[in-house]
């Protein structure tokens, strides 16, 4: 099941509301928020490499970025302490921003990519969080693809649905190869989020119209369609254009509004200190490029034992190599010795089942 989560990009457009929120939201493990400490971390511990490291520093290709992963969980429940471990993030995107330019990279990690987890042990790249939370998670991503994330965001069905209704809505362009499976889909969120059924409003027809929370929770879902997965991802990617447009347009109660409740859904470890400094900032920020990993022109597919079909990066390596110029504009990165040893396991493993 996907999750579909966006709550972050909207913090980075307007995040002077959320300093209030922060200030008056318990914290406990069944309402949200919920935070994580991520100020103390010893980046060796969450998979960043001394290569990282050194090219996050002054000069290096990677300073001067933050870089923001953001986890949607398949927990079928609104409990906080649902985000913390046990369910897969079949949602899973880097939020790459450019702190000098305020431009900001998505980039979808497909759940079903063939990765090291984090601990040495291989599988589709959304167990880790099911193994280990968002901490082993962040590892993964740092460890496979050569980055420095300390921050997330976790968010379940609730968050989304949330999101959209107190926004009144965003517009989405709906095919009609999608609304069969629009209306389907909706019956399990509105299940997940504790919703009637015989509260959903079903999409009737074709094009570009306004979709409220379950029908956006739902949409985020479609995968039976041409593209499956990967077309999945794009809707998502729509989604969060469209979310921070919509919210551009409110004003600060109705915002105010929509922190409060969202973040009842969230578990994450950015400080305070961030979003303040992003305060500064919030009129720059926009989405400038979207992308997926692995590249199209650098994958495959393989049904492997015990694992089942999986998103095979022919080579992690050169991945890599173009994930750090698609981020960072890095024409020459060369990749750490975990990423080769990676590479190679990978390759090792599912040769021989290639599709």
């Amino acid at each position: 099941m996907a999750v579909f989560v966006i709550e972050i990009m909207i913090i980075i457009a307007m995040i002077g509301v959320l300093y209030y929120v922060m200030k008056h939201t318990e914290n406990d493990y069944d309402k949200g928020p919920i935070y994580a400490d991520a100020q103390n971390i010893d980046p060796s511990s969450i998979g960043i490499s001394d290569n990282v490291v050194k090219a996050s520093e002054e000069g290096g290709s990677m300073e001067g970025y933050t870089n923001i992963a953001l986890f949607g969980v398949d927990a079928l429940s609104t409990k906080g302490s649902d985000l913390l471990k046990g369910y897969r993030s079949d949602t899973i995107m880097i939020a790459s921003i450019n702190n000098a330019t305020g431009e900001v990279t998505l980039v979808s990690v497909y759940r079903d990519t063939y990765l090291n987890l984090g601990n040495d042990s291989y599988n589709k790249c959304n167990a880790a969080y099911a193994k280990g939370g968002a901490t082993q998670a962040v590892t993964m991503l740092n460890a496979n693809l050569d980055l420095n994330i300390t921050y997330w965001v976790t968010v379940s069905y609730k968050a989304l649905a949330t999101v959209v209704d107190d926004l009144g809505g965003i517009m989405i362009n709906v095919e009609s190869d999608e609304i069969d499976h629009l209306n389907n889909y909706q019956i399990a969120v509105a299940q997940a989020i504790g919703v009637p059924e015989d509260q959903i409003v079903p999409v009737r027809e074709t094009g570009y119209q306004l979709l409220n929370g379950m029908q956006v929770s739902a949409y985020c879902r479609i995968r039976y369609t041409a593209g499956n997965d990967f077309a999945r991802t794009k809707r998502q990617q729509e989604v969060v254009k469209a979310i921070m447009e919509a919210a551009k347009e409110k004003d600060a109660a109705t915002l105010t509004n929509v922190f409060t409740d969202v973040m009842n859904y969230t578990y994450t470890s950015i400080d305070e200190k961030t979003f303040l400094n992003m305060i500064l900032n919030i009129s720059d920020y926009k989405i400038v490029k979207e992308g997926g990993f692995p590249s199209m022109d650098m994958m495959g597919a393989a049904n492997l034992p015990a694992k089942g079909d999986c998103v095979i990066p022919l080579s992690l390596e050169a991945n890599v190599i173009e994930l750090h110029r698609f981020l960072f504009g890095d024409e020459h990165y060369h990749v750490s010795s975990n990423v080769m040893t990676f590479s190679e396991t990978i390759a090792i493993d599912t040769g021989s089942y290639l599709k």
